[in-house]
């Protein structure tokens, strides 16, 4: 399997407000970089749409270093967040609803799919390929046309 290496950031002015995505993919020599912009967001939804549009967009099973700074993100992975609200219906311990559902489902699919190895990376702290990703996140929540994020507050 090839092995790739995502960066993902998310941004949002306001929260809720106008947010965007921002991903850097490398695999070897070849680089991709993908963003988008909602009229109506949350930052934490921004970050989890990041990991999935670098996911979505690998065209074959990949082996995959992906590096947020969310600790939204990181954690509900490696803590095995993801994996106790999926089994408790999903219910946080304390049995609030898990906001976001709707992403959460898309990003276990697609985890199924690929292997991938999430790593944290402190954020403006002068990681290029993460400061590319929040300009190019920043930037596409700035854009004139912004798409509707469906289900945000459901």
């Amino acid at each position: 399997m090839k092995t790739v290496d995502i960066y993902t950031d998310g941004a949002c002015s306001g929260n809720p407000g106008k947010g965007g995505y921002g991903v850097v993919m490398l695999y070897g020599s070849a680089r991709k970089e993908l963003s988008d912009g909602y009229e109506h967001t949350t930052n934490n939804r921004m970050e989890v749409l990041a990991v999935i549009a670098g996911l979505s967009a690998l065209k074959e099973r990949c082996n995959v270093n992906l590096y947020s700074d969310s600790k939204y993100v990181v954690d509900a992975i490696e803590k095995g967040w993801l994996k106790s609200w999926k089994k408790n219906g999903w219910k946080k311990s304390n049995k609030d609803k898990v906001l976001n559902v709707d992403l959460w489902l898309r990003l276990d699919e697609l985890l199924e799919k690929h292997h991938v190895n999430f790593i944290w990376v402190k954020g403006h702290a002068d990681n290029v390929e993460n400061e590319r990703c929040d300009f190019l996140a920043r930037e596409a929540a700035a854009k004139d046309t912004l798409k509707l994020d469906e289900n945000y507050g459901r």
